[in-house]
């Protein structure tokens, strides 16, 4: 079962957090977002809206297909003026050509049928000049080794064929620098990264994060009893380590509009 988006149980899966310190310097050594108007598509519960708001953008407007999603985005960003929200498909926003100096997608592309349809779409709403970020993970990514830092790993460590579930959904790296080669990108450059994903202060906190598949949509292929084992396997993984400091590994794709 995948996750559905759309339905009100979920509609916290994608907050509780907000965007790393690791993950604000990253973005600001690709491009400076000080006074630009910033497109976060696919924004869940607006973490990196309110992230790139944070790096200075004057505008930021996060798209999501889901209203469930919205509505918490909202409510979580409430107290940032520059930052809107609408809904909108990735690949047919509704928004005015030309209207982005940067678009953004984070954990986005796997979801969708086409990166090829994304691409072109962002190009059309990006003004000449203007940067398109794409952060995802490739099956490099995914296939890193559980660890303490890790957890991921142990997921298919676990449960085999969820890294055959990943193995249909994620693009390969020359997928999508071919996608933005091919709609008039230039300056396509690619790079990994390491982002914190979050804290655990205790085994508790996690638990009830990996129980409430927070954030982690490849949970959701599991039922609660296999979901039980995966957090008894975890917990005898991490041996009573703490704090447990969460990473995982992304691929960044960046080019700039002619």
């Amino acid at each position: 079962m995948s996750i559905d988006f759309h339905a009100s149980e979920n509609r916290s899966s994608y907050i509780g957090r907000s965007a790393d310190k690791g993950w604000l310097k990253a973005m600001a050594e690709i491009v400076n977002p000080v006074g630009k108007n910033v497109i976060d598509i696919g924004c869940g519960g607006g973490i990196y809206t309110a992230g790139w708001a944070e790096l200075g953008a004057e505008r930021v407007m996060g798209v999501d297909f889901s209203q469930v999603m919205l509505e918490t985005a909202r409510e979580n960003t409430a107290y940032l003026p520059q930052v809107s929200f609408h809904w909108g498909d990735a690949c047919q926003t509704g928004l005015a050509a030309g209207c982005a100096d940067i678009v953004f997608a984070r954990a986005l592309i796997h979801h969708l049928d086409s990166v090829d349809s994304f691409v072109a779409e962002v190009n059309r709403i990006l003004a000449p000049g203007g940067m398109c970020i794409i952060q995802d993970r490739t099956m490099d990514d995914v296939s890193v080794p559980g660890s303490t830092e890790h957890l991921r790993g142990y997921f298919f460590e676990a449960f085999p064929r969820l890294l055959q579930k990943e193995e249909k959904r994620r693009p390969s790296l020359t997928e999508v620098q071919a996608a933005l080669k091919n709609a008039g990108f230039f300056s396509v450059h690619t790079s990994q990264m390491w982002e914190i994903r979050k804290r655990y202060s205790t085994w508790t906190e996690l638990e009830s994060d990996l129980r409430k598949r927070t954030g982690r949509s490849i949970l959701h292929e599991l039922n609660d009893d296999e979901l039980e084992k995966l957090i008894s396997f975890v917990k005898e993984k991490l041996g009573g380590l703490l704090p447990i400091v969460e990473q995982d590994r992304w691929t960044i794709w960046r080019g700039v509009k002619g």
